[in-house]
Parts: structure tokens; sequence; C-alpha cells
């Protein structure tokens, strides 16, 4: 433990520091549009009654999408130790999952009756 404060509090700033390439101004305001384009998508969505049907899965998909996008580059976790990015991944499958089991609960007795009409 003292090794890494010594060396953290003797090495000059920058020098332990990892050189990246961070994304242009360019980039950014390309991802910003982006995920201006998929936030249209979905309140187009939502206000479309034909895709009441596939309207949750739908919002969770773009949702996901908008998630990655926002925490690798303008969190730059895409720049940043792999570890740190499966964090985010665990987080986000399991909020996921408590999601998908909380919905599945309340929905049960259609799910059940679902599965007897397809068998």
């Amino acid at each position: 433990m003292s090794y890494v404060s010594m060396r953290v509090k003797d090495a000059p700033h920058g020098e332990d520091d990892e050189a990246h390439e961070h994304p242009s101004e360019r980039q950014y305001i390309k991802i910003a549009i982006l995920l201006s384009i998929i936030t249209f998508i979905e309140v187009a969505i939502y206000y479309i009654e034909a895709l009441d049907s596939i309207l949750v899965p739908a919002l969770i998909l773009l949702s996901a999408f908008k998630f990655i996008f926002v925490v690798s580059y303008f969190m730059h976790l895409k720049f940043d130790d792999k570890r740190l990015a499966w964090i985010f991944v665990a987080g986000l499958s399991l909020a996921l999952g408590i999601f998908i089991g909380t919905w599945a609960l309340m929905h049960y007795h259609e799910i059940v009756e679902y599965v007897d009409r397809m068998l």
C-alpha cells in the first residue's frame, strides 16, 4: 500500500497517466446528433398506436443503446481500462434483469394465458 501512495506522491503530474486519443469536437457533435435522433425515435414510437405491442422492448433497446454511447464517449469509458466498462455493463444488465423480472411479476397471469394458448 505504501508503494502505491509513494509512487503517486513522487510522480510528476501526468507521468503515470496513459496517453490516449480523445474524440474531436466534431465527433462529439456527431454523437450528440445521433443521441438526439434516437430520442426523437423514442418519442415518435410512444405516439404511434400501431407500435403499442413493441413499445416497451423498443424503448428499452433504444435506451440501452443511448446508455452505451453516453458512457463510452461522454464519460470516456471507451478510452479507459476495460474493467471500468464491465462495471457499467454489469450495472446495466442488473437493472435490465430487475426491470424484466418486475414486469414479468406484474403480468404473470397474461404470460401464463399466452403460453397456454401457444401450447
